[in-house]
């Protein structure tokens, strides 16, 4: 599916979010794939906090914010509650952002996992928790200035590396993950959609820039993010049948120092810096290209 083939219908709209802001996009994006009979739970977070200003909603369909740590868990409240009323032609999808899934709300996340539920819960993944001020999260990139990962003379900025989300989630041998980005929206749409197929948990990780935080303009939101594929800085992939599979392999890399330098919370970087980022990538990337093709 294309993004002009989407459903005319909006059903996240009127929102206040920043402008190109790459949360709000991904979100719009999922809701007009799984349509109005979608039930959105929401935790503290960016989206949450732009889309429930009293006394407008900024959803077409059934929406509800959750507890910060709960999200999976509500799903499952969801879930449960729509099957045992009868109905069978609905999705209960959980919209969250980097801190909400990989810190607070992880272990409410395997729970779901491991009990099979029947679910789809996408991380928007603005690396930080913009919203509360740009504090660092588990899914902070190794180097990126935030509020509380500062940039000084003996640090500069977070000192630890993005937790692997992709590969936890996969390790409980969930039926279905993936990784995306608003950058290449039409893979993200149709992982969206391939999602909504399956039986049981599902999983998607879409990277989606904050201007705010990661110090770009406005709009820059859509090339930066597909330029972080394009360098090796994300990559685009798939766990299904217990096995990983590799979606897009961009062959040379175009230049990470100038994807990093380009953003305000990475101006920092020595090339010392630089250097060991691209050396991660490198390592990363022979074992994804060995082992997931």
């Amino acid at each position: 599916m294309r993004a002009d083939q989407l459903d005319k219908n909006e059903y996240f709209y009127g929102h206040k979010a920043c402008a190109g802001c790459g949360g709000s996009l991904a979100v719009r994006a999922a809701l007009k794939v799984l349509g109005e009979r979608s039930i959105a739970v929401l935790p503290a977070g960016c989206m949450s906090a732009v889309g429930f200003n009293f006394p407008q909603l900024c959803f077409g369909n059934n929406a509800i914010i959750s507890m910060f740590a709960g999200t999976a868990s509500m799903l499952t409240g969801v879930e449960a509650g729509m099957r045992r009323r009868g109905y069978k032609d609905f999705h209960a999808v959980g919209l969250a952002g980097d801190g909400g899934t990989a810190d607070i709300g992880i272990q409410a996340l395997s729970g779901a996992i491991d009990r099979g539920d029947d679910i789809l819960y996408i991380c928007y993944d603005n690396e930080a928790y913009m919203n509360t001020g740009i504090q660092k999260s588990g899914l902070t990139p190794y180097g990126a200035r935030t509020t509380t990962t500062p940039a000084g003379r003996n640090i500069r900025g977070n000192i630890r590396p993005k937790k692997n989300m992709f590969e936890i989630v996969a390790a409980h041998d969930i039926p279905y993950a993936a990784t995306a980005t608003v950058g290449y929206i039409n893979d993200f749409i149709d992982k969206v959609e391939k999602a909504s197929k399956i039986r049981g948990t599902k999983f998607i990780h879409v990277i989606a820039p904050c201007p705010t935080g990661w110090g770009i303009p406005v709009s820059d939101t859509i090339e930066v993010a597909r330029e972080m594929a394009d360098c090796g800085l994300w990559y685009l992939a798939e766990y299904e049948n217990g096995k990983f599979t590799l979606d897009r392999d961009p062959g040379e890399f175009k230049s990470a120092e100038a994807h990093l330098r380009r953003q305000g919370r990475f101006k920092h970087l020595t090339d010392e810096d630089i250097d060991l980022i691209i050396k991660s990538r490198d390592e990363k990337w022979e074992k994804i290209r060995r082992e997931w093709k």
